[in-house]
């Protein structure tokens, strides 16, 4: 593999040794599982989806973590590993506010013991600035997340989908667990009903993971 590949065509010049580097280490955690081609090919596709985040210098970032979410969740619908732990995917529209909050909160209340995910049919440039306040009033920082589509390999090695307000735009897989949240948008809110949203989420984000694990095997409440 070089920095002069096909997948990184699309790349700017200046952040194509960034996303190479990202390449390298996808290409051994993935060895043995998936060929080349296929890593490239999510390399190159997860850029194209990330690449309107608003601050430019987070996008390789962004392009390995999605890509790594992408072919863990690949691998699991081929059965290619074990899935050790549920999956939850947590959709809205712009995966900027109710999303990012719901996937924070069971990211915390789990420690470890769910797989998240999160998306948007139409997403935003960046989080929602005043979610990211007041999850961070509650101790969880979400401010390194990035608005993302969902993906098809995600949607299909889910356990539950959590949809919150993208209605038809909602993809739908026969054979899966949805819920649909009746949640209020957060976009253009002030803070005061943001907390609110928040509390709202975590009640209900609780509540599901109470429900998919024992409370006694959670760590945190």
């Amino acid at each position: 593999m070089t920095e002069t590949s096909s997948y990184l065509d699309d790349v700017p010049l200046e952040m194509r040794h960034l996303v190479g580097h990202a390449a390298a280490r996808l290409h051994r955690e993935f060895e043995g599982i998936f060929a080349t081609e296929t890593i490239e090919r999510f390399i190159a596709d997860s850029w194209s989806r990330v690449a309107h985040a608003k601050v430019q210098s987070f996008v390789p970032l962004f392009v390995e973590r999605f890509a790594r979410e992408r072919l863990r969740a690949l691998a699991k619908v081929e059965g290619r590993v074990m899935a050790e732990v549920p999956s939850v995917v947590f959709l809205c529209v712009h995966n900027a506010g109710r999303s990012q909050i719901a996937a924070g909160w069971l990211q915390h209340l789990a420690d470890g013991r769910f797989e998240v995910f999160s998306g948007g049919s139409d997403p935003a440039s960046e989080v929602n600035p005043a979610a990211v306040e007041a999850m961070a009033e509650v101790g969880i920082d979400i401010s390194k997340d990035f608005p993302k589509p969902w993906t098809d390999e995600i949607i299909r090695a889910a356990d539950v989908i959590v949809t919150m307000g993208c209605g038809d735009a909602c993809p739908i897989f026969s054979g899966k667990r949805y819920e649909d949240w009746k949640v209020d948008d957060p976009a253009g809110q002030p803070i005061d009903v943001v907390r609110a949203i928040r509390s709202d989420i975590k009640e209900r984000v609780d509540a599901l993971a109470a429900e998919l694990m024992p409370r006694e095997r959670m760590s945190k409440s």
